[in-house]
């Protein structure tokens, strides 16, 4: 079938390769869908609370990181509050988001983070 023996290692190693690559994106994909699933279920701040709001509810922050953007109105002010198990993104001095803290995730050291 093939003309060059060396062919059908690379052939093989390629093959392989592919199969991993597939194997690390379904792996991937299942956490990112777990971490969405345990997301819902706990009880994060809401878009919209104020950070007053989210103080009186959930405590004062670990960690207020420094502040990014507001060079411009396209660009505001994105404050992060750190807690135990989530960060708190803010939009000027209310919430646009909150996502988990998971060492599987990509806030591992959000402070890190420039």
């Amino acid at each position: 079938m093939f003309k060059h023996r060396h062919t059908l290692p690379l052939l093989a190693a390629l093959a392989l390769g592919a199969g991993l690559a597939v194997a690390q994106s379904a792996h991937a994909q299942e956490t990112l869908t777990q971490r969405v699933q345990e997301e819902k279920t706990m009880h994060l701040p809401a878009r919209g609370m104020s950070m007053a709001q989210v103080e009186k509810q959930y405590g004062a922050p670990l960690r207020k990181l420094s502040p990014r953007g507001g060079d411009s109105a396209r660009h505001p002010t994105i404050n992060r509050w750190e807690y135990a198990n989530f960060i708190v993104y803010f939009e000027k001095s209310h919430v646009i988001h909150a996502v988990l803290n998971t060492p599987a995730g990509n806030n591992r050291d959000p402070g890190a983070v420039n």
